[in-house]
């Protein structure tokens, strides 16, 4: 295995187009599992620990994902972490000490951690982890100060966020041979810490992935891992896709036939959409509302924040096949069986579709403490409003000339329901047709063009632009790859990307960005987790830091995915040979 020579030089790095050099040294391409360090006194730093073993296994820093904003590399390691104490641990929140107890448990915390308020020195403890909950850390949220040093590390945060960043990061500058196999299992004992400082900064707010789990369902373990891997990666934001033509998976107390009847469909479209063949296997599934507790409790704990989109005024089949008369035209229609746009929407000529809706999202509003809801507002077609008398005669009334205006009434009305409970909305890039909604964030999924329009005008926008952020596509050569809905979005067309417009007005507006995952096309876990790993990563960065050069990010891959392996997701490792 190539090995690394470990020299008492520091050095800084910074994601732009940092250099990877250090005293002359360059290192070699491919990253191994561990450095080989050649040891002597004069090439460790001074406080480094007396060190018999001639090999200590150690993280090239360089190979963190997302790169840190500024790292310095004193040189040198830490002693063996064999037990570690852990002081500030009561100024922490419930959750953050649970997290701590979890993956430092094999570490002597045990009998300390069940003391809390002692001040207990633990026999044999040779490092200490100091953790100083700054509420006056004048820093992004998120953000956190690291430094390890021989007897241990300080970090610095200000918020939950920013707590859970620096533990994640953490993890990752230990080897893979201390993890236990479950993703959130306790670091094993004997391992070494590299002496640097971290000062780590978000570059965007809004740091995002979305997963669609109405075309296919995936259980509460499989969402709670999906967090697990968005924390890993520092995203805060999970926009969790709810309902759909395909199926409704909330459960809802007023209207209990959205999950008895459209949480099921008869049959799922197969194969490529052009053949337009189907199964005849019933398939569905929802949440209760203690699942939908379980995941937001887990999430918090995680730093992320979950924003559940309820889809309106299209995509509505599955709560029309419930309640027909939420439809224009009152008619018994199935949970759609296939993909695709479909012309039955909710009525907007009917009050008692508003009240459904404002009845709907107030049981959404009370299980989400988010500080947006998504209400989609995407490929909603008039055709049903064109010919509906009660929708025509909401025309009227309003003064509306166009179904467009229309829609635009229906989100506008909804806003002012949310709004009402102290939220905002947030909608894909359809909703500024006809009017934006005065307090709307925008979601650009059509390209650009709409979200630079919305922060044209003051909103506040996430760019998601199909390409390359739709994870849904192809990743390399179509007939090496599963079936995908289509498109290609490489692991280096994302790394490629840039969120931010030139015009720094408009920039000012775009608070990040995310990545889509809709399942169309993936039945099973393993699948999500392959159209997902590495592109995550890179878009990860992005957010995070911004790109390094591509080659020290190739180079980064290499470690980062052994750690992927560990924590058994299923990655598509050929993005890690691909040319760039």
């Amino acid at each position: 295995m190539t090995g690394y020579l470990w020299l008492a030089s520091s050095f800084v790095l910074k994601p732009q187009g940092f250099s990877s050099d250090i005293v002359g040294m360059k290192w070699p391409h491919q990253f191994p599992t561990y450095f080989v360090l050649v040891i002597g006194c004069s090439a460790l730093s001074c406080q480094s620990p007396q060190v018999t073993d001639s090999v200590i296994d150690i993280v090239d820093p360089t190979s963190l994902i997302p790169a840190p904003s500024e790292l310095h590399v004193v040189g040198g390691f830490t002693g063996p972490v064999n037990h570690l104490m852990v002081h500030g641990f009561d100024a922490c929140t419930e959750a953050s000490q649970s997290w701590i107890a979890t993956w430092f448990a094999d570490l002597g915390l045990s009998e300390q951690l069940a003391n809390r308020g002692e001040q207990k020195t633990m026999v044999k403890a040779s490092s200490h982890l100091w953790l100083d909950n700054d509420q006056d850390f004048a820093a992004k949220e998120g953000s956190y100060d690291l430094r390890i040093e021989a007897d241990g590390v300080a970090l610095r945060f200000g918020d939950q966020q920013g707590l859970m960043n620096g533990l994640q990061t953490l993890r990752q500058l230990t080897p893979t041979d201390f993890w236990s196999e479950d993703f959130n299992g306790s670091l094993q004992p004997g391992f070494h810490w590299p002496l640097l400082q971290i000062t780590d900064r978000p570059l965007h707010a809004y740091r995002g992935m979305h997963l669609d789990v109405c075309r296919h369902f995936f259980d509460v373990s499989f969402i709670k891992k999906y967090l697990d891997n968005l924390a890993f990666h520092k995203f805060n934001r999970f926009h969790w896709h709810l309902t759909e033509d395909q199926g409704w998976r909330i459960a809802i107390e007023a209207y209990p036939l959205l999950t008895d009847v459209g949480a099921w469909r008869e049959a799922s479209q197969i194969g490529p959409y052009s053949d337009q063949r189907f199964d005849s296997t019933t398939y569905g599934g929802f949440y209760s509302q203690d699942d939908i507790r379980e995941v937001v409790a887990y999430a918090t704990s995680l730093g992320i924040e979950v924003i559940p989109e309820i889809e309106l005024p299209g995509h509505s089949r599955a709560a029309i096949a419930a309640y027909p008369w939420l439809s224009c035209q009152s008619e018994s229609l199935p949970v759609a069986t296939g993909w695709g746009v479909f012309e039955d929407v909710y009525c907007a000529g009917k009050d008692s579709v508003f009240d459904f809706l404002t009845t709907v999202l107030d049981e959404v509003m009370d299980l989400f403490p988010s500080k947006v809801i998504h209400i989609g507002g995407d490929e909603s077609p008039k055709a049903r409003w064109e010919t509906c008398a009660a929708c025509q005669q909401r025309m009227v009334a309003e003064g509306l000339d166009n179904e467009h205006q229309l829609q635009s009434y229906f989100i506008q009305r909804i806003e002012k329901h949310v709004n009402q409970r102290g939220r905002d909305i947030i909608g894909w890039d359809e909703i500024l047709e006809g009017g934006l909604a005065p307090n709307a964030k925008v979601m650009s999924w059509r390209g650009e063009k709409g979200g630079l329009a919305a922060a044209s005008m003051g909103h506040e926008v996430v760019m998601t632009p199909g390409k390359p952020l739709y994870f849904d596509h192809y990743q390399s050569d179509p007939s090496q790859e599963p079936h995908a809905i289509g498109g290609h979005n490489s692991l280096w067309d994302v790394y490629a990307y840039q969120p931010l417009s030139n015009d720094s007005s408009v920039s000012a507006f775009i608070i990040g960005a995310q990545g889509n995952v809709w399942t169309e096309y993936m039945e099973t876990p393993e699948h999500v987790e392959y159209m997902v790993q590495p592109r995550a990563s890179a878009l990860a960065e992005i957010l995070w830091s911004g790109a390094r050069d591509s080659a020290t990010f190739d180079q980064a891959l290499q470690y980062h995915a052994q750690r992927m392996d560990q924590l058994h997701w299923n990655q598509a490792t050929h993005h890690l040979h691909e040319a760039h």
